[in-house]
């Protein structure tokens, strides 16, 4: 007994080891046994042999303003193909001379979302705003207005028709899939079935046939001589799509609230839509936040598929670019460079994401 207590007594008083500078964090954090240090040496040897050539290649032998010609003779990374492609990729097949507009109309965007991150800035003013920049937007893309050159929908391309499928599909899916959420826990028959039939036959389909749909088969069924812009049938197409899997989203979210908080909007005189309004949906809705962001990336990524109905996004415009006879077996730099813009979208809206569930778990 005495043993144990002299040996008890030691370990208490036992000075605890302390970490001084970079060294010292080193040792009690990389090697501080056996198998964190095995582990260290085995990644400092995988970054050495993946990392050190990845930079070499991509910036001390690349080469940035040059020919074709000329990158096929350099032993790095041709971004050649970005810089004298630069505009084409952004903007596809747009009026060059013209090319501030969806420029501009880029930018308008940007300041909007801009704005839109914070919740302090969520009235009236911002949705005015919202469609102003709207009509502005499509006023600089289309045209014909106030003196601008009309320039048609078949001529957009690259970066804003990626992010016009993208802010518009998501923006119009998110409450079309809380209404079918909605409507599938509705007690009426008739509501609850459709609703049922939408979203099970939609997600039951991948999204590639519901595009080809749009673009082949649905103007088949137009009466002759009326036509839907190729365009506005993608963007529908999306939304649907995208609309019957954030339904089922919300709806777990919906299934996730207890009982007791329908009953104490009842007590209180709610009708269902203030019920809904009031208590149900913003507590449903900051459940789920994680899972909806991750569908919404998910849809973001999925616009690029619009390249199979020959619509110029970003990824089309790219894969052009790699046609030309020039700048051909360059594609891992124009795709690295498709890919960081993708990354850069979805890591900003996981970001936000994030930002708002802090918020709302503390009730700003």
């Amino acid at each position: 007994m005495e043993d144990i207590i002299q040996k008890t007594s030691k370990e208490e008083i036992k000075p605890p080891v302390v970490s001084v500078g970079v060294i010292g964090w080193i040792k009690a954090n990389l090697f501080n046994g056996w198998f964190n240090s095995a582990l260290t040496i085995v990644t400092l040897f995988f970054l050495w042999k993946t990392v050190l050539p990845f930079f070499r290649w991509a910036f001390i032998d690349s080469v940035w303003n040059t020919t074709g010609q000329v990158c096929r003779d350099a032993g790095g990374a041709c971004w050649s193909i970005i810089s004298s492609n630069f505009r084409f990729i952004l903007f596809g097949f747009y009026p060059y001379d013209l090319q501030w507009r969806p420029l501009l109309a880029m930018i308008i965007l940007f300041v909007l979302l801009f704005f839109s991150q914070n919740r302090k800035h969520w009235k009236k003013p911002l949705a005015y705003a919202w469609i102003a920049g709207l009509f502005a937007m499509g006023l600089l893309l289309r045209g014909g207005l106030f003196g601008l050159d009309p320039v048609e929908s078949t001529q957009w391309g690259g970066l804003p028709l990626t992010l016009l499928l993208s802010v518009f599909g998501l923006t119009a899916a998110y409450p079309l899939g809380v209404l079918l959420a909605l409507g599938r826990q509705s007690k009426m028959r008739a509501v609850k079935t459709l609703c049922i039939v939408y979203i099970e036959l939609i997600r039951g389909v991948p999204l590639i046939s519901l595009l080809f749909m749009s673009s082949i088969i649905f103007p088949l069924l137009l009466p002759e001589g009326v036509t839907i812009n190729k365009i506005l049938r993608a963007q529908v197409a999306i939304i649907l799509f995208t609309a019957a899997y954030i339904a089922e989203v919300v709806r777990g979210g919906l299934q996730g609230m207890s009982r007791g908080q329908y009953e104490a909007a009842e007590s209180i005189g709610l009708n269902y839509y203030q019920t809904m309004r009031l208590v149900i949906l913003p507590q449903a809705l900051k459940i789920v936040i994680p899972p909806t962001v991750s569908q919404l990336i998910s849809a973001f990524k999925d616009t690029s598929l619009v390249v199979i109905i020959a619509l110029y996004d970003l990824l089309k415009t790219s894969q052009t670019v790699l046609s030309n006879p020039e700048w051909m077996g360059f594609s891992r730099e124009a795709y690295v460079f498709v890919g960081i813009l993708y990354f850069l979208g979805c890591f900003s809206m996981s970001n936000y994401s994030r930002k708002l569930e802090k918020e709302l778990s503390r009730g700003d």
